[in-house]
């Protein structure tokens, strides 16, 4: 567990408690007397705005401080920090108490977002600010990329359906389920996307509504459209 996260985000912990610690939930903590990772994610949130945000100033030159402090809330949010979380696998190896557990805890993205600014916070106390600092802008790259260009948080579903309209003169989409897998707490959905009888994309997601954002954005980056 502590072995694959710590290559995945390249950097070896010189406490390994910290990494365990960051990957342990409240209701693990409570179950079992251990630490829980909430005063990680406190050292990790705090780090974190401060670095995007910093990163941002230096960037958007001509920006005000209201769409840099947008920008730092769509690269920040949940959704964003849930996508890296599950890039790492931390929703396989976080430890969460026999209840949150049955309560699809694996697939919550409020608590792989959590765990995410826990390690960040572990890699600043075990490591220092640089270490921190190269980190998070490792991780998050792709999304402060997708934030500065304006193409985050896209809502690919409209834009589909915007382009159809104008191509077609009609919005003659249809999102089907093709496949459904994993337990009742955790499912997986894949879902293809048709415009005129014709398949255009496949998605997969947590939920139908995921998967068929996936499709829709696959379908347009696939450029036949």
């Amino acid at each position: 567990m502590i072995g694959d996260i710590e290559k995945k985000i390249s950097y070896k912990f010189k406490d390994k408690n910290l990494l365990s610690t960051a990957l342990t939930h409240s209701s693990y903590a409570g179950q079992f007397n251990k630490k829980s990772n909430e005063r990680l994610e406190f050292i990790g949130d705090g780090f974190l705005d401060a670095v995007i945000g910093f990163d941002l100033f230096m960037r958007l030159t001509d920006n005000s401080e209201g769409t840099l402090s947008k920008r730092r809330a769509q690269i920040v949010c949940s959704e964003s920090l849930a996508e890296i979380g599950l890039k790492l696998g931390i929703d396989k190896e976080i430890l969460l108490g026999n209840g949150e557990e049955l309560n699809r805890g694996r697939c919550n993205k409020h608590i792989i977002a959590d765990a995410v600014e826990a390690i960040i916070g572990a890699v600043y106390i075990d490591g220092g600010y640089e270490e921190a600092k190269g980190l998070i802008l490792e991780l998050f790259e792709d999304t402060i990329d997708r934030a500065v260009s304006g193409q985050l948080n896209f809502d690919y579903k409209s834009r589909l359906q915007e382009l159809v309209q104008k191509k077609y003169g009609s919005t003659a989409i249809r999102y089907t389920v093709v496949s459904e897998s994993g337990p009742e707490h955790c499912k997986s959905f894949s879902v293809q996307v048709e415009i005129n009888d014709k398949i255009f994309g496949t998605g997969t997601g947590n939920t139908k509504k995921e998967a068929e954002k996936a499709a829709a954005k696959y379908a347009l980056q696939k450029g036949e459209i």
